[in-house]
């Protein structure tokens, strides 16, 4: 029934109260028994994050909240204690001749001492806003640090996404 009252109020150019139907309409499959069980954990995620795409507020909010965690994240234990130099080491052979470098660098090593200074802030907050933009840090990391990114660079530009979906909407009507 809400699909039909959605469709005719599309059909309408009505487009605002089209959303509201829109919105009881997915409200219905998730609270229905008969929608499977996976379907509807997904509608309650959907429903949760972004009120179904059509509340911004609640997608900034949570885009907020993930990069914050990511920060804090990121200053307990994705950036390491010191920057690995680079290290050359190599030969020069009696009488000239050519010289072989082997640039080599440590790996990155997990913090013991203060965690959370201005400089390790600056850097986690650098590495969680190219996060949002799919982009790679080029930050030394440690392992934990890595994955924190990679999580970090699959769910923050999704919540963008469903705040810009949203902007969109209301912006459209």
């Amino acid at each position: 029934m809400y699909r039909a009252l959605r469709k005719a109020l599309e059909d309408g150019k009505d487009e605002p109260g089209a959303a509201n139907f829109y919105y009881g309409e997915i409200e219905m499959r998730r609270h229905d028994p008969g929608t499977p069980h996976a379907e509807r954990a997904l509608l309650s995620l959907y429903w949760a994050v972004s009120g179904y795409g059509l509340r911004a507020s609640r997608a900034l909010g949570w885009l907020a909240g993930a990069m914050l965690a990511t920060v804090v994240l990121l200053m307990s234990f994705g950036i390491p204690q010191n920057s690995p130099g680079q290290e050359a080491t190599g030969t020069v052979p009696p009488g000239g001749g050519r010289i072989t470098f082997t640039i080599d660098k440590e790996d990155p090593r997990n913090p013991t001492g203060d965690r959370f200074t201005g400089e390790r802030f600056e850097k986690a907050l650098g590495v969680t806003l190219n996060s949002v933009v799919f982009r790679s840090s080029g930050q030394d990391l440690t392992t934990a640090g890595t994955y924190i990114e990679m999580a970090s660079r699959l769910a923050e530009p999704a919540l963008l996404g469903l705040a810009v979906l949203a902007v969109r909407g209301r912006v459209k009507r």
